[in-house]
């Protein structure tokens, strides 16, 4: 079991802080002032990223590490957060995360408040204290070169399946969106072939859900993968067999509070290397879109360490 808690002097330098004022629908905008300030009460110069793009943003997070920045702090949900984490991970660089959109999922799972301010708080007194807070994360790899790192949980089932769907629909905006191509993708339910292989141990199966979960939780709360630990260095695959509609609908709900696993067609399974292929998937971390199939995911203990 890997130590979880270190106290290392956080590097000289400003903390730079990537904002998403969008996340969360807008709704902790007025906020940016006060986190500011509160960040700024560690005593150190605060640098405010320019970015009009998530590319924009991972690439000032990159160019702020690069260049000497002490801290990072993203500001935002789980896509911000997986745009910071691509520049700390496996540095030196400190990283805290500030819950303010609608899926907080890594800071939450990670022992942050959920409050903005609160979590500002932390890590501005994690700061001075010069205390960091060593997690694992997931490095996701193809066999063309594609490389990322992730924090909470990469889907490869139907929930990818309807993300993709939503991502290529141009109507309706908004929430309404992600609700209608659930019920297309519903109406086109169907069991996938799957080749898992988990340290290198081989199996075939027909399954309706994957995921594979650094942390427990996506989606806002959804505790996909409940017994996943960012501190044990393993990775938790959850598996859910061959669902109707009816079944999948049913059960869906309890993975809020992670009692799906108990079903009979649902699996569990842990490894530190998992190889993940089937046909016409793409896969989504942290809620964002990451690589077709076949991917390979391996678990880094300590990849960063947290403000806390």
């Amino acid at each position: 079991m890997l130590a979880v808690t270190a106290h290392d002097l956080v590097p000289p330098g400003p903390v730079a802080v990537l904002t998403n004022p969008t996340a969360g629908r807008g709704r902790h905008r007025g906020l940016l002032p006060r986190l500011l300030e509160r960040l700024g009460g560690a005593g150190r110069p605060v640098e405010l990223l320019a970015a009009r793009t998530p590319e924009e943003a991972e690439a000032a997070c990159h160019a702020a590490v690069a260049g000497g920045a002490g801290a990072l702090v993203a500001v935002g949900g789980d896509g911000t957060v997986h745009r910071a984490l691509q520049a700390v991970a496996g540095t030196a660089v400190p990283f805290g995360p500030v819950p303010a959109g609608t899926g907080n999922d890594f800071a939450v799972d990670t022992g942050f408040p959920a409050d903005p301010l609160a979590a500002a708080a932390v890590i501005a007194d994690a700061l001075r204290a010069g205390r960091t807070h060593p997690v694992d994360l997931a490095r996701l790899t193809t066999p063309g070169g594609g490389d990322r790192w992730y924090g909470a949980v990469l889907a490869a089932g139907f929930d990818a399946i309807v993300n993709e769907r939503a991502n290529r629909m141009r109507w309706p905006r908004g929430p309404r969106r992600y609700d209608l191509a659930i019920l297309v993708e519903l109406a086109r339910l169907r069991p996938r072939r799957y080749r898992l292989r988990l340290d290198g141990v081989e199996h075939e199966l027909d399954a309706v859900l994957v995921a594979v979960g650094n942390a427990a939780s996506y989606g806002g709360g959804m505790r996909i993968c409940p017994d996943a630990d960012p501190h044990d260095g393993l990775l938790d695959v959850v598996v859910g067999g061959r669902f109707d509609r009816r079944t999948l609908m049913r059960v869906k709900p309890r993975i809020y509070e992670g009692t799906h696993v108990t079903h009979p067609l649902v699996r569990s399974y842990r490894a530190r290397t998992v190889e993940l292929d089937a046909e016409g998937i793409t896969t989504y971390v942290d809620g964002e879109r990451a690589f077709d199939l076949p991917v390979r995911v391996s678990a880094v203990p300590a990849a960063v360490r947290l403000l806390r």
